[in-house]
This record gives C-alpha cells, structure tokens and sequence, in this order.
C-alpha cells in the first residue's frame, strides 16, 4: 500500500518479480478489495506464488515517526515486518513510510549483536558500468565516529558478499581528500577503520568523485549521504530527460540547456550519450536495505515506477538467498576478534 501510488505501481511490479523469479513467493498485505483485481486475470501458475494479506490500516507517508510507530496495529507495514519476525516471510519490501519502517523493523526484528544502529545501503554506479556500495542513507542523521566505524564493517561485508569483491576498497565521504579535512567525527572514524587490517580502507573520496569508481564502499552519515544520493539521482534523471525528443518551452533555463546540449552532442553523438547514461539508471538501484538487522528489509523509493520496486524486490531476493543478515553478523564476529579498538 506504501509509495507514492500504491497498488497501481506495487502490484504490477509483484507480478513481474514472481515472473522473472520461478523460484519466489509474495505475500502481498494490505487492502483485499484493492488488490484483488490485479490477480482475477493470472494464470495459477503465477496466482499461486501470490498470496493476499488483508491489512485493514496503513501508515500514511506523511505521518509522524513517533506516532505512526505508536498506532501501527493492523497496518499492513507491521504485519508484513511481524511475518519476517515470525519466520512466515524471510524479507520485507515496503515503499512506505521510511522513518516508521526503520522504527518498526528496528523494534520488531532487532539489531545484530555488535551493530548500535542499523545502517540504509544501497548501490550507486560508476561510469564503467559497476556498482559501488553507499551508507548510510538516512536511518542516521546524526551518527559518531564507532557508528561510522561499523557501516564500514558491515558495507564491506555487503560488498563481498553481494558483488562478489575481494577486500573491498573503503572511502569516507568528506568536503576534502586531505587528512586533515572534515568534521573530528570523519576524522576520528578514518582512525578507527584504520585500525582494523581487515578493511581497505582508501581515505577520503569528494562528491564529485561518486561515480569514478574510486572505492567499492563509500561511507557517511545519513544526512550527508541522503542529499548526495538524491542530488545524484536527480542530476542523472534531469540529464535523460534534458536528452529525450518532444515539444518543449522555448523560454527557460530547461530548453536552454537542452538547446545547449543539443549543439554540443549532434543526432550520433546524442545516441552515444544516451547508451553511455543508461547504465546510470536509478531505476536498476532502486532499493535500500536496511542493513545490520537480524533479517532482510529493504526500502524502496516512494516515486518508484513498475520496473523500479520490482528490482527492489529481486534485490531483497537475492539478500535472503545470500543469507546476508547471517554472514554481517559472522563477519563481524570475526573481525570483533582480530581488531582491537582505541576510544575516543
């Protein structure tokens, strides 16, 4: 029921998971009499692999954290976490309400041992065509030095498993590359990274530098990485629309920079530029997951289109078949035995 649209968006986007997945199962929660008409014409092969669980409430997605968490009784988003926390569901995909989805799963599924505060990942992509881990995402506006400590930990964990690299190259997001740049918080977190041998860590990487491919995990708190996500994907998603053909104004600082693109780059070039950005897609990466929980979350953008939150699905797929709660927690446990940790 969650995001922007609704069913009209997360249903199309469930059949087509189940789809392309022969092997995955849905259990789909929230209004019966909404639902239910996108599965009336299904073959049972595919109706099957759907059930259909009546939720009678849902959190809005503008309500407040405290408030939505307090009154979640019957939401379909509760209900769906509860299926996860009683071993019905191995995973939670919700385009819902971000802040009581964390609150919920945090309260409901639990942390690992070891990890203070869940962290929300997802993957940004590089010019090359790879993808590069990032965290947080925003569970964390505020976070210290150990926090920052452990998203490197647990990113790299995530990196290993999920795209299959071998130690995994670290960077701290940061206003500058120099040692000495940043807040003490940035500062303090780079000593701490610095100190586990486990972790490959780089030093500091700018903004301008997300998309070179310049480390395989990129950490920061969730206030900075929240605007450098959303800048992101907004700079590539105006760049494809500034490119596609149509009517347009012919006043303004839109046309004037298509017009202006559009002598730079003639018909072939275009066509290049188009094929080279593709890659760039935020649709592909569509899909948070909340990483450092006993089971697999993953939170997907409330503006998802079909093909958008059907990847947010695959996404939280694979996490179960990965095992990944399982394999952080593990990781952590042997670097918690190999590392010894100055204070602050």
């Amino acid at each position: 029921m969650g995001g922007d649209i609704g069913p009209r968006i997360t249903m199309p986007a469930a059949i087509q998971a189940i789809e392309k997945d022969p092997h995955l199962s849905l259990l789909l929660f929230g209004d019966r009499q909404q639902i239910s008409p996108y599965l009336a014409k299904l073959p049972y092969s595919l109706s099957k692999r759907l059930t259909v669980c009546h939720a009678p409430k849902n959190i809005p997605n503008d309500a407040n954290i405290a408030q939505a968490v307090r009154h979640s009784k019957n939401t379909s988003m509760r209900l769906a976490l509860e299926a996860v926390q009683e071993g019905i569901a191995q995973g939670c995909v919700s385009g819902g309400n971000t802040g009581a989805l964390m609150g919920l799963a945090t309260i409901l599924i639990k942390p690992l041992a070891g990890i203070s505060r869940p962290a929300l990942v997802s993957f940004i992509p590089t010019l090359k065509g790879k993808q590069q881990v990032m965290l947080d995402l925003g569970a964390n506006i505020e976070c210290n030095a150990q926090n920052l400590y452990e998203f490197a930990l647990m990113g790299t964990i995530f990196a290993q498993e999920y795209l299959s690299l071998v130690f995994p190259r670290i960077a701290l997001l940061n206003i500058g590359t120099e040692a000495q740049k940043g807040t003490q918080v940035i500062r303090d977190s780079a000593l701490l990274i610095q100190q586990n041998n486990q972790l490959n860590y780089i030093g500091f990487i700018e903004s301008n530098q997300l998309l070179h491919g310049k480390a395989d995990v990129i950490v920061q708190d969730g206030f900075v990485g929240n605007i450098a996500l959303k800048t992101l994907e907004g700079a590539l998603l105006s760049m494809q629309m500034l490119l596609q053909q149509g009517n347009a104004p012919k006043n303004g600082i839109i046309p004037t920079i298509k017009r202006g693109l559009e002598n730079l780059f003639k018909p072939y070039f275009r066509q290049i530029l188009k094929q080279k950005l593709q890659p760039l897609n935020p649709e592909k990466f569509n899909g948070a997951s909340l990483l450092g929980l006993q089971a697999v979350v993953v939170k997907s953008h409330g503006s998802a289109n079909t093909s958008a939150f059907a990847n947010a699905i695959a996404n939280a797929a694979k996490q179960v078949r990965l095992q990944m709660p399982t394999k952080i927690a593990q990781g952590l446990n042997a670097s918690q035995k190999h590392t010894k940790m100055p204070t602050f």
